[in-house]
């Protein structure tokens, strides 16, 4: 992951909120919300009515602001609160899908229902151990958590026991070279890292707000919007809202949208994907795309007043890996014109070292001019006279569908929108510009 920009401590205060609310908490919150009452709320989570008022002062001392407005007739839900409870019902949806997921797996001892479920999670469960549950399942080595979160281990053992005795199902393997998930493990980190994803929006929920954008946003960033599109509009951004910290993760499409469909990054900038591969994504294509065959300024084919297959077929290349994205659209253009591909001396993902052979040799290749397009823009690099048109593609924006997203990932993508839209170097999908 490369962190671009932000400021440090007002990132580690929000993490800090979220880990440290509580879900049983969050839950009476949410009860005396759908109830009306502390009363009432009290009755449908068989606690005493202190105790839920206890849940409720704590939350706010977390949050730093007032949830409800008290007075005579009893309790009602502020500006604030109604931000929260957004959050809370999205996060009781999460947990009744984990709930309706061990199900299958013989799990969720004892829980009736979706309240139950709940209450079972929450009166274990603070975002600190959401956290901690969910690394385990990432890095399988307790003592590496351990110290992630700096905790003990005995205090991991006994957390980790106590949920899978709540929930009547192993979590993890225990073996000689560490801990790795079961299936119902893995089900369980999914949706607590979910979980973890709106409980750190509630703050920037509430300080957007007040006018203030803040908190951390990630976005998965493919090769083509990483050179130009992304950096304009993470600067833009930025210097109107220096509290914001963006961070991109580079990685396949497939880890990108894994990460998108388990809350770890907000949303993806690049080629989109067929609805199959797309499954349970929302797109939204920004602009239309094309590769292109590209060159050195003095290479010998840059002066050709003719560029046929021939001649592509016996120059040497340098082309991304195979299975990436550019390289099947140039193996399908020539087998489409029924013609055989070019054979690459190289093959990389690295676009540092597809620059460089680029410029130091008579090495073609074929991508996105917009991937190279500072060098092309200094005239040391050329796209060559021979159009790919049939290897257009779209280019946009992905999110998980029925995200609700923060205030600072919308902010990032209305302001990707503003720097595709604002610039002739993008053919939107319906062809204008």
């Amino acid at each position: 992951m490369r962190h671009l920009a932000g400021n440090h401590k007002v990132i580690e205060h929000a993490d800090s909120v979220a880990l440290g609310i509580n879900l049983r908490h969050l839950r009476a919150f949410s009860a005396v919300a759908s109830a009306g009452s502390i009363a009432a709320a009290a009755d449908a989570l068989f606690r005493v009515a202190s105790a839920v008022t206890r849940s409720i002062l704590d939350l706010e001392a977390v949050l730093g602001r007032p949830l409800f407005d008290r007075g005579p007739r009893g309790v009602a839900l502020n500006a604030y609160g109604e931000l929260v409870l957004a959050r809370a019902l999205r996060i009781e949806r999460e947990f009744e899908e984990a709930r309706a997921q061990l199900a299958t797996r013989g799990g969720v001892a004892g829980a009736g229902g979706a309240a139950d479920v709940h209450s079972l999670f929450a009166s274990i469960l603070n975002g600190r151990r959401l956290a901690v549950i969910a690394s385990l399942a990432e890095k399988r080595n307790m003592p590496a958590v351990a110290r992630e979160f700096g905790i003990t281990q005995p205090a991991i053992s006994s957390a980790l026991k106590d949920l899978e005795s709540g929930l009547g199902v192993t979590l993890f393997n225990r073996n000689a070279r560490g801990l790795s998930a079961t299936p119902a493990g893995e089900i369980v980190a999914f949706y607590f890292r979910r979980v973890l994803s709106e409980l750190r929006h509630i703050g920037p929920d509430i300080a957007a707000s007040e006018g203030t954008l803040q908190g951390r946003v990630v976005v998965g960033a493919l090769p083509l919007g990483r050179t130009q599109i992304l950096p304009l509009a993470i600067a833009s951004l930025l210097a109107r809202h220096p509290r914001l910290h963006v961070a991109t993760v580079e990685s396949p499409y497939d880890a990108l949208a894994a990460s998108l469909r388990s809350g770890d990054i907000d949303f993806i900038l690049g080629a989109l994907r067929t609805a199959g591969e797309a499954k349970d994504l929302q797109q939204e294509p920004l602009f239309e795309d094309r590769i292109s065959v590209i060159a050195r300024a003095g290479h010998p084919l840059a002066r050709a007043k003719r560029i046929d297959f021939r001649t592509l077929r016996e120059a040497r290349w340098t082309l991304s890996r195979p299975g990436s994205p550019s390289r099947e659209l140039l193996e399908r253009f020539f087998s489409e014109a029924r013609q055989a591909p070019p054979v690459p001396a190289v093959e990389t993902g690295d676009l540092a070292v597809l620059r460089s052979l680029l410029l130091e040799s008579d090495m073609l290749t074929a991508i996105s001019a917009h991937q190279l397009r500072y060098e092309i823009r200094d005239g040391s690099l050329v796209v060559l006279d021979f159009p790919l048109e049939e290897t257009r593609r779209e280019i946009g924006l992905s999110q998980r569908q029925g995200a609700f997203p923060s205030p600072g990932a919308r902010a990032l993508m209305e302001e990707i929108r503003q720097v595709v839209a604002g610039s002739p170097d993008f053919r939107t999908p319906n062809g204008r510009k």
